[in-house]
């Protein structure tokens, strides 16, 4: 994936993100709104003020099924915002860059 985008998996999904605050990228490699997302994803993660505040994660929902079934994700991209292990927010579909920005600022 992307240098500050850690890939998970359904096994690895609920350890790395139980500490902190920590967005999770449910995608697919065929979906053309998540392909748009990755260079908004990858610019905002190398941001001193989000990245080094944010764990941004990410998903393929193909490969891992169970995770997104768990929590009702349906389209993609969905976004999912964790706090401390617990779910603060989801945005659904595509995000442009300044609106996704704030939406992240706001659980910060």
């Amino acid at each position: 994936m992307m240098a500050n985008i850690t890939e998970l998996t359904d096994k690895t999904f609920n350890d790395e993100t139980s500490k902190g605050l920590v967005i999770t990228d449910f995608n697919a490699d065929w979906c053309p709104p998540c392909k748009m997302m990755n260079p908004i994803l990858e610019k905002l993660s190398s941001t001193d003020e989000l990245g080094d505040k944010i764990k941004f994660t990410s998903m393929n929902v193909d490969h891992n099924p169970e995770t997104p079934n768990n929590f009702g994700i349906q389209g993609i991209p969905t976004f999912l915002i964790k706090k401390d292990g617990n779910i603060v927010g989801r945005l659904v579909g595509y995000q442009p860059e300044e609106k996704f920005r704030l939406a992240l600022e706001k659980f910060m």
